[in-house]
Order: structure tokens, then C-alpha cells, then sequence
């Protein structure tokens, strides 16, 4: 892949001080904003108090957390909202309690940036045993080099401002998350060199995507049904209106992955479903595996995804393109910009054949007639939600039966549908809730998590009293672990049952309600709505066998292959 060097002064740059002043970490503060970013997480130690005093003083808006794995599930939801997130740490206590939320950012393409304190420099001559070391003074570093797409420690002077530029970089470029180190006691020290920030730029291989176009363009104009799927990073490299304008130019329907949820408004005349395998409904399956050309624009072939391998998609019949790679049929393309690919395939000469649409579920045409004394059940919760929903809201749905359910929501705008659905780490949704309304204030998040994941991050609703924040959250209160249930059930997949409800109470702000049948469900909604001054939590009583649809049909997938 071609690239372009200049050295310039970074896109709204505009320092005040003359370059010699810099420090290590008013520069390292400068260029967070350069790229855009306003709000910074975290919990401080005292390895990095020195720049928190810094961050504090900046324009940045620091929002203290209560557990470091949830500042960093709070500055992902941040980051896949607003384009960049960042989140700060001390040293080894913070930052490897961070690894797994880091992790799920990693796998999930979500720019988070880690900025970890460390011991000084001259306080690790002797090599001594200073409190929070593991194993040596590399070890935190030597953890995150798997987990971020770059990293570095700011340890010298001479390179530390151009290790900063190059990981702020990579994590625009990539979409992943990088990892930067400072010790305390180079926080203060002075760019001993003229420095001005160096942008790079990047280009496809012109020869290969002319190659790809043309090849793309042979077999859409050859293909009698085609179809489109529309995965995550179409969100992350902001393409979904290029992909949504490619469609409507060739009336091509358009499908989504889990993952990819909401990448386009589920309200667009040639919107189908989320695509997921044997977990989406016969109709939609066979549509998509039927076609002789699919288009998967941006999409992981993750298992979940594909619902669980269950997926019947011929790669000889498919057209694929990531920001990793570019494949048609079997012939593979290398050094292509997925923007570039996306772009490029609106400027192609094509004559598609026009594909009937597939006709809407009846769930989906069917209006939500209210049972006021009936028993709430998993199906009649989410037609509820589904009725609930408008274009102010952004919905988070954790790990479970809670994300399957989820996948028929109708989402009206893109980016309003927010999971780990693919590295599907329980506890998510809560805290990516508070990254989510610090990035959209305008918007009120809708958390849909089970009574398991609850228990593992229910304390950032303190975070969200602190601040004022207004989600509305509602708890899948099955008793337990309903997803492995259904994979092999037993007593270890059984919880405690909390009154969940009763939070606010312990946390002195927000509203809490019990549901257990479908009035009770209803009025809890209504009062949420209009308790917009603070959080407001449904505990919903259902049956530990009520599982979703798309859970059913996996289950019912899966038996006919083992």
C-alpha cells in the first residue's frame, strides 16, 4: 500500500506555546484534542496523578469511573459513537485490570486509546520492588503489545513526541486500540527539539483496486440476485451512507451481521434483517444464501455472525472486502483501502437485474396490542421495546439471550444499536452506557442486559448518578445463565436473584420498577420516559426456559448438525 509523508502541522492544531515548549504531557494532551477527542475515562493512581492534574486542567472532561475494566468498556461505547475514545490508568492495578475490555475493543475494531502511568525512570535504577510491579517493569507493556495495535513508552525524550503522533495515527488508521506508557516523572519533561506533528497518508495500489473494481463489476452485471451485507466496519470508517447510496443507485437489498446492527436505518425500503445464519429466520436465510452475488461490505465472518458457523454462503458466489482484505470468488486482492473499494463501487457501469424483496415478518407488520394482566414473556418484552423505540434513542444489549432478542429490533438510525457481539465479553452494557451518553448527550441510551451481566458492572450506575445520566436500563431477570443453559444446563448456570429494582436505593438517585406482566410493563416504560433527570432500571421477572427466537432457531440449527 502506497504511502505519503509530509510534515505539517496536525488538523486544527493551533498551539499557543512554540514547539520547544511542549512537554511530554501537554503534548500528548494537545493531540488527543487535534484527533477530536473531548472526554477522557478512568480511575487515578498514583503512578499517573501528575497527568491527571494536567487533564484537569485541560479542556478535557474527565469522567472518573468505578472500576478500571468499566472505564474501558465506557471509553469503547465512546469511541464507537464519537470516533475515538481514550481511557486513563495507573500502573499494572489499573492497566491490566483494563486488558479485557481492551481486548474486546481490539477484537471489535473500537479506537480506544490506554494512557497507563508508570514508575519513574531514575526510580527503577537497582531494579527495586516498587508496590504494583508484577514482574518486571516491561510486564504491562510487554501484556497490551497483544491487545492494542500499537504501543509505546514514553520513556525518552527524544522520541516520545513522535511515538505519540504514531500511535494516535494507528489508532485512527486501524481502528483499534493503542497503548501508551508514561512515567511519572517524565510527565513535565521538555521536547529538547523543534518538534511539529508529521501526518501520513495512505493509498490503495492503484493497479489492484483498478483490477478488483473491474473484476467486481463483471460479476455484478453477470448475477441474477444479488444482495447486500453490511458488517461493522462500515460504521468505523465511516461508509455506511457510501453503501446505503450504492444500493439505492442499483436497487440492491441490503442486509446487516449482528455485529454490524444499525450500520444502516432498518426503516430503508430495501433494509431485510440482520443476516445471522441459522439464529435469522428461514425467509431471510434462504434469500441470502440463494443469491448468486454476495456483496459483504466490511463484515467479520465471525461465528457469531454467521450463527455459529451455521451460515451456507458460497465464497465462489461472494464479492468481500474488509480494511484487512479484498477477495472475488477465490482470487485475492492485496494493498486496497476498503474506502477506496466502497467508493469505487459507485462509480462502476453496472446494469443489476432488479431482485424482488423479500416481504416483512408478521411480527414485524403486526402492531403491539397491549395484555394488560397477561405474564410478561421474553417475546412480548421486546415488541414492547420495539413499539418503545424512536430515532432519540441509541439501544446497548449485552451478552445473551438479550442480544439475540435484540437482533429484530428496528433501529431507525445508523449507529443506534451498540454489542459486543462478536467478542460477547458479559458485562458491557452498563458502563458502555455512560461512554455512550457523555459522546451523545441528545440521545438516551437503552440498555437491555441480563441479570448475570448486571451483577458483573451494576456499580456504574454510580457513574451515571454522579453525572446525571438518564439511561434506561432493563434487566432479563431469568434467575441465571439462560444462553448456557440452553448449551448444557446445571446449578452453576444459577445466580442469586438481586432486587434489582431497588438500586436506587443503595445508589441515592434514579427510579426503580419490578414487572411481571404486561401493565406493569407498560406503565414502568411510560415513567422512564418521563423520568428524564436520572436512570431509571425495570427488573422484569421472566421464566428461566423464555429464550428468544433467534435462540430457538439455533438450537434447532445446531441439532441437525450434531
Amino acid at each position: 500500500m502506497a504511502r505519503k509523508s509530509a510534515v505539517q502541522a496536525a488538523k486544527n492544531q493551533g498551539p499557543v506555546e512554540t514547539e520547544k515548549e511542549w512537554t511530554i504531557g501537554s503534548y500528548l494532551i494537545q493531540r488527543l484534542q487535534d484527533h477530536g477527542l473531548s472526554d477522557i475515562f478512568g480511575i487515578p493512581g498514583d503512578f499517573v496523578l501528575q497527568f491527571y492534574g494536567m487533564l484537569e486542567e485541560s479542556p478535557i472532561n474527565v469522567i472518573g469511573c468505578t472500576r478500571e475494566d468499566c472505564a474501558g468498556y465506557a471509553a469503547d461505547g465512546y469511541a464507537r459513537v464519537h470516533g475515538i475514545g481514550a481511557v486513563c490508568v495507573t500502573y499494572c492495578v489499573g492497566g491490566l485490570s483494563l486488558c479485557n475490555s481492551i481486548a474486546g475493543a481490539f477484537a471489535e475494531k473500537s479506537p480506544v486509546v490506554v494512557i497507563s502511568g508508570a514508575p519513574g525512570v531514575d526510580e527503577r535504577k537497582s531494579n527495586p520492588l516498587l508496590h504494583h510491579r508484577v514482574r518486571d517493569f516491561h510486564t504491562q507493556r510487554e501484556v497490551f503489545e497483544k491487545i492494542t495495535v500499537a504501543n509505546a513508552s514514553l520513556d525518552d525524550p527524544l522520541t516520545a513526541f513522535r511515538e505519540i503522533d504514531r500511535c494516535l495515527e494507528a489508532a485512527v488508521r486501524y481502528k483499534r486500540p493503542v497503548y501508551l506508557e508514561l512515567p511519572r516523572d517524565r510527565v513535565n519533561v521538555r521536547c529538547p527539539y523543534p518538534h511539529v506533528p508529521k501526518v501520513e497518508s495512505f493509498e490503495s495500489d492503484k493497479d489492484a483496486l483498478q483490477e478488483s473494481l473491474a473484476e467486481a463489476q463483471r460479476v455484478i452485471n453477470a448475477c441474477k440476485k444479488p444482495v447486500i451485507i453490511a458488517g461493522v466496519e462500515m460504521h468505523r470508517f465511516g461508509l455506511a451512507d457510501e453503501v446505503v447510496k450504492f444500493a439505492e443507485e442499483n436497487s440492491i437489498p441490503m442486509c446487516a451481521t449482528l455485529l454490524g446492527k444499525s450500520v444502516v436505518s432498518e426503516k430503508h425500503p430495501l433494509y431485510l434483517g440482520i443476516y445471522e445464519g441459522a439464529m435469522c429466520r428461514d425467509s431471510l436465510r434462504n434469500y441470502v444464501e440463494e443469491s448468486d452475488c454476495v456483496i459483504m461490505l466490511g463484515a467479520f465472518l465471525t461465528d457469531i455472525d454467521m450463527g455459529i458457523f451455521t451460515a451456507n454462503i458460497n465464497p465462489s458466489k461472494c464479492i468481500y472486502s474488509t480494511s484487512e482484505h479484498t477477495r472475488i470468488s477465490h482470487h485475492h486482492f492485496l494493498d486496497i483501502l476498503v474506502t477506496d473499494f466502497v467508493k469505487g463501487l459507485r462509480n462502476l457501469d453496472l446494469n443489476v437485474v432488479k431482485r424482488p424483496m423479500l416481504e416483512k415478518s408478521r411480527e414485524a407488520t403486526t402492531p403491539y396490542k397491549l395484555q394488560p394482566q397477561a405474564k410478561i414473556t421474553n417475546a412480548r418484552l421486546f415488541a414492547r421495546i420495539n413499539e418503545l423505540i424512536d430515532e432519540t434513542m441509541i439501544v446497548i444489549a449485552d451478552v445473551g439471550d438479550c442480544l439475540f432478542s435484540a437482533a429484530d429490533l428496528t433501529i431507525y438510525r445508523k449507529t443506534e444499536f451498540i454489542s459486543p457481539a462478536y467478542y460477547t465479553s458479559m458485562g458491557f452494557a452498563i458502563p458502555a452506557s455512560i461512554g455512550v451518553n457523555v459522546a451523545a448527550p441528545d440521545r438516551r441510551p437503552i440498555v437491555l442486559v441480563g441479570d448475570g451481566a448486571f451483577q458483573m458492572t451494576c456499580m456504574e450506575l454510580s457513574t451515571a448518578v454522579r453525572h446525571g445520566f438518564n439511561p434506561i436500563v432493563i434487566v432479563l431477570n431469568n434467575k441465571g445463565y439462560t444462553t448456557e443453559r440452553f448449551l448444557q444446563d446445571g446449578p452453576f448456570n444459577d445466580i442469586l436473584n438481586w432486587n434489582y429494582h431497588r438500586m436506587p436505593d443503595l445508589l441515592g438517585g434514579g427510579w426503580g420498577f419490578e414487572v411481571r406482566t404486561e401493565g406493569e410493563l407498560d406503565q414502568s416504560l411510560n415513567a422512564a420516559m418521563a423520568n428524564k433527570d436520572a436512570f431509571s432500571i425495570l427488573n422484569v421477572h421472566l421464566e428461566p426456559d423464555d429464550i428468544s427466537k433467534a435462540l430457538q432457531r439455533l438450537a434447532e440449527g445446531l441439532s441437525k448438525r450434531l
